[in-house]
């Protein structure tokens, strides 16, 4: 019996012991748990701070780039910025003023349609002349007399209307609605240009002048060549040229110089080197024999043929510098100039800017 009752005390005591470490494994695990959950919420504490730092980051850079941006409109736009708020403070002035008049005159609310054709139409055409004066050579003569059509239609209705309080309030109301087009065509649209600007602009029309007058003269003394099929064909014939007061081409005798740095240009041989003759007062070419049998003796080294461009190639790269605004589009010289091109192929893409534009 009393073995029994041992055997039934050391039972207890080892459920008892299992219990306590049970218990105490529970414990440990639960601490564990809350230690793994308050690093991971240490973790993604830090992950937010970061987050939000580099947003935070991306925010201020975003700012400073629009003020850097809006810095650089202001510096590059230090005058036309007036120019509009002057415009827009005559609208603001001018506007009512003709949709009450509209609106009296008509005797319905379609009245107040009336400063879109006294007010904005000017407006229209002066944006219109801007825009059109960034393309090289394009027109605008007939912009500028839409300009002055409708700002004295304004100048008249708002005159009128002003007449009815007196001269005073109507010369007032008339200068007020075409103040700001008027500053606008003067600063904005035509920028005065320096003395070098306009002795270049000068030069270039005269250029282009004459070769329109020498186009003019070598189109008339041009013959017709007429193939099997009927089609005529103008023939020029090259060379350099000097036009008359009567429009009559003169051919220009071309130096020995120059005929004979041609024809070294079609061979394979040693170069002559063109010198001046004194007695002659001519240019001749004088032959050294020691050179040339020296530089006979060598085997001929092969001359490679220049690069060429094509067509295709030639036309992409003047629109490119035409977007860039690098090149004068209306000028020949400018075109071979940039593009180191021969002079009819700057010839032939200057028509097809014209012809493009026209």
């Amino acid at each position: 019996m009393s073995t029994w009752r041992e055997q039934q005390r050391a039972d207890r005591i080892a459920d008892r012991e299992q219990a306590r470490l049970d218990a105490a494994a529970r414990t440990d695990r639960r601490v564990a748990e809350r230690a793994a959950l308050a690093e991971q919420q240490r973790q993604d504490a830090a992950a937010q701070a970061k987050l939000d730092a580099a947003a935070k980051t991306a925010r201020q850079a975003k700012r400073a780039a629009r003020w850097t941006a809006l810095a650089a409109w202001l510096a590059v736009h230090r005058v036309d910025g007036p120019i509009y708020l002057l415009g827009l403070a005559a609208a603001v002035l001018a506007v009512p003023a003709m949709a009450r008049h509209g609106v009296e005159t008509y005797g319905s609310a379609l009245g107040v349609v009336l400063p879109v054709i006294s007010e904005l139409g000017m407006w229209a055409f002066a944006v219109a002349v801007q825009m059109a004066r960034r393309a090289p050579g394009r027109p605008v003569w007939s912009l500028q007399v839409g300009i002055w059509v409708f700002a004295g239609y304004g100048f008249a209705l708002n005159l009128l209307d002003g007449l009815r309080h007196g001269w005073s309030s109507g010369l007032l109301m008339g200068l007020v609605s075409i103040a700001g087009v008027i500053a606008h065509q003067l600063a904005v649209a035509s920028p005065r240009r320096t003395a070098a600007e306009k002795a270049a602009a000068k030069l270039e029309r005269q250029a282009l002048a004459k070769t329109m007058k020498i186009r003019a003269a070598a189109i008339r003394h041009a013959v017709g060549e007429i193939d099997h099929t009927g089609t005529a064909t103008l023939v020029f014939a090259p060379g350099r040229y000097e036009i008359s007061r009567r429009g009559r081409l003169t051919e220009v005798p071309v130096s020995l110089a120059d005929e004979v740095t041609a024809w070294l240009a079609q061979q394979d041989r040693p170069s002559i080197t063109p010198t001046t003759d004194t007695a002659d007062s001519g240019a001749v070419a004088v032959l050294d024999p020691e050179r040339d049998q020296q530089e006979s003796t060598p085997p001929r080294r092969t001359i490679r043929a220049p690069k060429t461009r094509s067509d295709a190639e030639l036309e992409a790269e003047f629109r490119a510098l035409i977007k860039a605004g690098d090149v004068n589009p209306t000028s020949a010289e400018s075109i071979r100039k940039t593009l180191k091109c021969a002079p009819k192929t700057a010839r032939k893409l200057r028509d097809q800017f014209k012809g493009d534009a026209k």
